[in-house]
């Protein structure tokens, strides 16, 4: 999908500020049919005069993606300034200054920035500067200013902005940046650090516009051999030991899905649609102001502020990391023991290589409102009132935030926030334009942005507490900690945000004042540490109102002793008797199980249960202890109580133990897997397949080494393996690949999941079959699944037969096993002609298609039955010849390569059901699927089949 250009303001959210005369917001016409004529020069708009000039505002964008900032362009030189070495700069007057007139470093009023939206203009966004700020002309940023590439590589090559320009492909896309000091007057109230206080607004997010940095040194050539880092110098004036500098690791800097970032300045007269060459290169479309780096920086997602050089001038390919002062002598966690003053005085500690060189940002939350000082008067006639709480959370290294929670009673429970990220609206669609250049992170899964989160409590549960305390969590599993880290540079301070709540009753009501723990600049009140320092309070380990931590720890130790005894899994006052026939006899649809000798009716769970219904139809009329206590929690043991009917009156035969079980034979051609049973196999062979994935292939047991595998096609197995690290249970469902009629083996293409910085853990399954060597056991149990292709064009679905003559197909990833189960089946059947079949196969790259040259053979000898589209979503690794889809799958693919939907006969009410989608892959494709089969026409509950 390619989006439309969009420029009507009033599609923008609720959190943008919209305001009048946006002169290039309301101009500036579709790409695709107009010429685009930029200010001569394009020049930060603060160094320019006129009103035309100083109310410039973002080239505008399609609705689609986040709503674009407002821009208050500074209009006159701050009197703190004129004095200074930046007395050319106009700033922003509502930035809170940090360290005085000199240099500048700031960020802006925090409900400003939120308030702001998702990107934040130029006029509120945080500045770090060492320095004073170089001073570039117009034709000194075009003409002049030079980038410098040397060092180990094959061509040594100085660039100028306008050579970046037309040799690279020009890409924008949003980053946020932070400081590492960010909250550190947190900790320079317990005791002052080697830093400046910074509040919690020292982040800000916008839309970076540059070329990969992996480009660049593609094209000047890397002696790989010696190269280990790459080192990045800027122009700051008045350094006291050298020029500001800093360095990344090679392997690092040549990973494009990292997005290192060349970002200048650059400006044309006129430029014409012609994306190739004409291309000009900005913050959130405008030109770089020069506390931002005016005219080129870098860029690093994902990584502190510290690592992004202003001014670039100079690239070194390096066999030794940066050796520039404030590289090692900056952006450090040095160990809590070590004070400032023996940070300050004894140099070794900072080329310790133990304590490495910060370079990721840390998971962090901040509560925005209420607001520090806010007050809210809740009158005696309020009693149902509701307040709302927001804020933002960020991580490094491209790790999403999973979860934000919030308490009332500083950590002792915890309520889940509604998380908002504006960051994926990016990921929907592809946009080109002549300012931004390509707008496309449909192949990116990394996350580099803030997000947002909101959680409503009632306002008397706010009258009942003593302080909101936040956290949040990325997809690494890496928390806050509730207990501050203090260290020497007071740096990724993130212990838990609290606010704290302080109440005055009166007659008619109560009155709560909010106070956020250490705010910068100036308020009415200080903040809670500050008041409680003052008073000689512990604040580190803060005791809020009447002693919330203290009534907190007494209730949750009473639930923990409760916790403790063995959980009930029955339903008081049940008492009904229920004979081992009576379970047997309950239809599939109705399952009733049986668990440790009492029984369920699992009918109203079957749509709720997260592995589907089937596991659970699987056990119907059997005994479950097993398999239900081997893989539960604790919480599902409590919630089976709500399904309890009665207890069994004569006990089931007993399951047998975990891998002991035998594998009773009766006959060659008595099919090895059974729905009841687990049996054992041992890992005969692996054959890779590709980077991440493998075929597998187990030996059933000697006795029945020639016995049928006995595998309807379109069902699948449960797999279940002892971990060998760790000793847990994993279990999961598996279509084979197995051919039909196969004996003695059975064969699974498993995608690993494996642990990676991303994914520290891997995946609970994958990760245990990762380990296992040949000989190994697992144990399988089937076949299972509400779809059986029975031959002859006709499929049995939900217990119902469907005589099919079109088959639409997709699948993502190794979802391709159970759609290869029914292509195969359906080509090979010589007994029927129908139904043809039209396969999407999304993946990432192409080197990520399985099993595609079986499916490529398929399609070439049976053309008129089997057509086949391929989708990749890293559209980056894709040259022009690529005849396939790019991106995601979408609905226009689904109009174009798969079968029209259904449609109801004439002078009849019911739809032709002789046609079918199956699908298999991850849950997001699936949620996208559904959504664009239901706009096309199909209903998407009769005639989609989710393996």
């Amino acid at each position: 999908m390619r989006a439309e250009e969009d420029t009507d303001v009033s599609s923008c959210s609720s959190r943008s500020v919209n305001k009048p005369n946006g002169s290039l917001r309301s101009s500036l016409a579709s790409p695709s049919q107009a010429t685009v004529v930029l200010p001569t020069p394009f020049f930060p708009a603060s160094l320019e005069g006129g009103s035309e000039q100083l109310n410039r505002q973002c080239p505008p964008l399609p609705s689609i993606f986040p709503a674009l900032p407002y821009n208050e362009t500074p209009t006159t030189i701050a009197e703190a300034d004129v004095q200074t070495p930046d007395a050319w700069i106009k700033r922003g007057p509502e930035l809170i200054r940090l360290t005085g007139k000199h240099p500048f470093n700031t960020e802006g009023p925090l409900t400003s920035v939120f308030d702001a939206g998702f990107l934040t203009p130029a006029h509120l966004h945080v500045v770090r500067n060492h320095g004073a700020v170089p001073q570039v002309t117009s034709a000194t940023a075009y003409a002049e200013w030079k980038i410098e590439v040397h060092g180990l590589v094959f061509r040594p090559v100085t660039f100028s902005v306008q050579d970046l320009a037309r040799l690279f492909t020009v890409r924008t896309f949003p980053v946020t940046i932070c400081c590492a000091g960010n909250r550190r007057k947190e900790q320079n109230v317990v005791r002052k650090s080697l830093g400046f206080d910074w509040g919690s607004a020292g982040v800000s997010t916008s839309l970076w516009t540059g070329v990969y940095l992996a480009d660049i040194l593609d094209y000047v050539g890397i002696d790989k051999g010696a190269a280990k880092h790459v080192i990045f110098e800027g122009a700051d004036v008045g350094l006291p030991k050298g020029p500001y500098g800093t360095s990344q690791k090679l392997s690092w800097a040549m990973n494009r899905e990292r997005g290192m970032l060349i970002c200048p300045f650059h400006f044309r007269k006129v430029m014409t649609i012609d994306l190739k060459i004409a291309i000009a290169w900005a913050m959130n479309g405008l030109p770089l102001e020069p506390d931002h780096g005016f005219p080129v920086r870098l860029i690093v997602p994902g990584q502190i502020g510290g690592r992004m050089v202003k001014w670039l001038t100079r690239i070194e390919i390096s066999a030794t990391e940066s050796q520039h002062h404030l590289h090692y002598w900056d952006n450090k966690v040095l160990p809590m023991q070590l004070t400032p003053e023996q940070a300050r005085n004894e140099p070794n500690w900072w080329y310790d290589p133990r304590y490495v060189v910060v370079f990721e940002l840390n998971v962090n939350s901040v509560i925005v409102k209420p607001a520090h000082a806010e007050k809210l008067a809740l009158l005696t006639t309020d009693t149902a009132g509701t307040y709302v709480s927001r804020g933002f959370a960020y991580a490094g290294g491209g790790r999403r935030i999973s979860r934000v929670e919030l308490s009332l009673d500083d950590g002792y429970t915890w309520s889940l926030a509604e998380v908002e990220y504006p960051e994926d609206r990016y990921r929907e669609t592809t946009y080109e334009h002549p300012v931004y250049g390509k707008i496309d992170l449909t192949d990116r899964d990394t996350c580099f942005c803030w997000c947002f989160w909101t959680w409503s409590t009632s306002s008397s549960a706010l009258v009942e507490s003593d302080v909101l305390t936040v956290r949040a969590m990325d997809e690494g599993m890496n928390t806050q900690p509730r207990d501050m880290y203090l260290n020497a540079t007071s740096m990724l301070n993130n212990w838990w945000f609290r606010v704290a709540i302080r109440k005055e009753t009166r007659n008619d009501g109560v009155f709560l004042t909010f106070e956020h723990p250490a705010p910068v600049g100036k308020h009415s009140i200080p903040g809670w540490m500050e008041r409680m320092q003052t008073a000689g309070e512990d604040f580190l380990h803060p005791i809020f109102g009447s002693g919330t931590r203290r009534v907190a720890c007494e209730t949750m130790d009473a639930k923990r002793e409760t916790s403790t005894k063995e959980i009930s899994m029955v339903r008081s006052g049940v008492t009904r008797k229920i004979l081992p026939e009576d379970i047997r006899h309950q239809a599939k649809e109705h399952p009733w199980l049986v668990i440790n000798g009492q029984v369920y009716d699992a009918t109203g769970y079957l749509d709720e249960h997260p592995g589907g219904p089937d596991s659970i139809c699987l056990m119907a009329g059997q005994d479950a202890s097993e398999d239900f206590l081997a893989i539960h929690s604790s919480d599902a043991k409590r919630k089976l109580a709500d399904y309890h009917i009665g207890t069994l009156c004569t006990p089931f035969k007993s399951s047998l133990p975990f891998l002991s079980t035998t594998n009773a034979i009766n006959g060659d051609d008595i099919p090895f897997l059974d729905a009841q049973t687990w049996k054992s196999v041992a890992l005969a062979s692996i054959e890779r397949i590709n980077h991440d994935s493998a075929i597998y292939r187990f030996a059933f047991p000697k006795e029945s080494e020639t016995q049928l595998l006995g595998l309807p096609i379109g069902q699948h197995v449960f797999v279940r393996l002892r971990r060998k690290d760790t000793g847990e249970i994993a279990q999961r469902a598996y279509t084979p690949v197995s051919r039909e009629g196969a004996r003695g083996e059975i064969e699974f293409l498993i995608k690993l999941y494996l642990p990676s910085s991303r994914w520290p853990q891997g995946g609970m399954m994958t990760a245990g079959i990762d380990l296992l060597q040949k000989g190994d056991e697992v144990e399988l149990k089937g076949p299972l699944g509400s779809f059986v292709w029975n031959g002859r064009g006709i499929a049995t679905w939900r217990g119902k037969e469907r005589r099919l003559r079109e088959l639409g197909l997709v699948c993502g990833g190794s979802g391709i096993t159970p759609i290869l189960q029914v292509i195969r089946a359906v080509i090979h059947d010589s007994e029927d002609v129908q139904p043809k079949m039209y396969l999407i196969s999304a993946n990432k790259t192409e080197q990520d298609i399985l099993c595609r040259e079986e499916i490529d053979a398929l399609r070439v000898e049976h053309r008129a039955r089997l057509s086949v589209y391929y989708v990749l979503s890293a559209v980056d690794t894709l040259t022009e010849a690529w005849p396939y889809g790019r991106g995601r799958v979408s609905e226009q693919m689904l109009r174009q390569y798969l079968p029209e939907p259904p449609k109801k006969e004439k002078g009849s009410d019911e739809w032709d059901g002789e046609k079918m989608v199956l699908c298999c892959g991850p849950q997001g494709m699936i949620d996208g699927l559904k959504q664009g089969l239901r706009c096309i026409g199909w209903d998407v509950n009769t005639d989609l089949v989710v393996f």
